[in-house]
């Protein structure tokens, strides 16, 4: 009988071992991780984020603007667009209002505004050198330089036709050129960039005189009979270089994208496609789909393939 009990209980033992092992497997997975099979091909819904980019009605503001927009989202972002004059766009940057501005002119144009802001900015590096801030006079017209325009105000109506106010273009006709020119005979006209590109249209289809506030790159010296005045004083300052900034914490937040906008590198060819494109040929409201066309050049989407690595 004894026998029997102890044999009786050895196996209820070995049972019980058996169940607990059992359970433990069961509980941990009783296949292997590498045994399954996840299809490439099936998109993994995950949102990168969302990512507002501040822009102003400068042409190659506009077009790179957009450009990005389109890369951006064909890599999974939700891109909002904030246009404001210049001097909110760096100051929402700066509040981390707003993440990214792809247009700030260093060392001159923009100097007020990154003393102010620079140090709560990201600086994510320079996308286009050699840009130029210029006065221009269609190549029609017999003037040459700005030392040339006093004595000629009745030639253009008294005027230089501006852009913006809140731009350092306009800031550095009024300080700089205006006085050290001797053109405090002429009216500076303050407005917007296409009011002005659309007085310029209107005068060299009439072959009339005009000046301009503009700058390189810009497509319309592609577009127009225009020529630059001499600034043999060197008031319009030396060339600058154009970069693209963020938000403090940007690079934490969106390090790819971040990388691709330090990649990003345009010519005066690209550019000015794209500019004209964007500006001239499809004009307000159309700019995704000229991006698409520019796009659709296989010169164009390898150069852009190439920022995004």
């Amino acid at each position: 009988m004894n026998r029997v009990s102890r044999k009786s209980r050895l196996v209820l033992a070995l049972s019980l071992a058996f169940m607990l092992v059992f359970s433990v497997i069961a509980i941990g997975g009783c296949a292997p991780e590498e045994d399954v099979d996840v299809d490439p091909d099936v998109p993994v819904d995950v949102d990168p984020g969302t990512i507002n980019i501040g822009w102003i009605p400068w042409d190659e503001d506009i077009a790179v603007t957009f450009l990005w927009k389109q890369l951006l989202e064909e890599q999974g972002y939700d891109i909002e667009l904030t246009q404001l004059d210049v001097a909110p766009v760096f100051a929402g940057v700066a509040a981390g209002d707003l993440d990214l501005f792809l247009d700030v002119w260093l060392p001159v144009t923009h100097s007020d505004y990154w003393e102010e802001y620079g140090d709560n900015l990201e600086s994510l590096g320079v996308w286009y050198e050699g840009a130029a801030l210029t006065i221009a006079v269609p190549e029609y017209v017999d003037v040459d330089s700005l030392e040339d325009l006093p004595g000629n105000e009745d030639l253009f109506d008294g005027r230089i036709i501006g852009i913006e106010p809140g731009s350092g273009l306009m800031r550095v006709t009024r300080e700089e050129v205006v006085p050290g020119y001797g053109l405090e005979d002429y009216e500076v006209i303050e407005g917007s960039t296409p009011a002005m590109l659309a007085e310029l249209d209107r005068a060299t289809s009439n072959e009339d005189p005009i000046v301009v506030t503009l700058w390189r790159p810009h497509w319309a010296y592609g577009a127009y009979p225009i020529k630059d005045l001499a600034d043999p004083q060197g008031l319009l300052g030396d060339a600058e270089e154009i970069s693209s900034i963020a938000r403090l914490g940007f690079s934490d937040d969106f390090p790819e994208v971040a990388e691709w906008i330090g990649n990003f590198r345009m010519d005066d060819v690209a550019l000015a496609e794209l500019s004209q494109l964007v500006i001239d040929e499809y004009g307000a409201g159309q700019e995704e789909a000229a991006v698409a066309e520019w796009l659709s050049d296989p010169a164009n989407r390898a150069l852009a393939d190439s920022w995004i690595q």
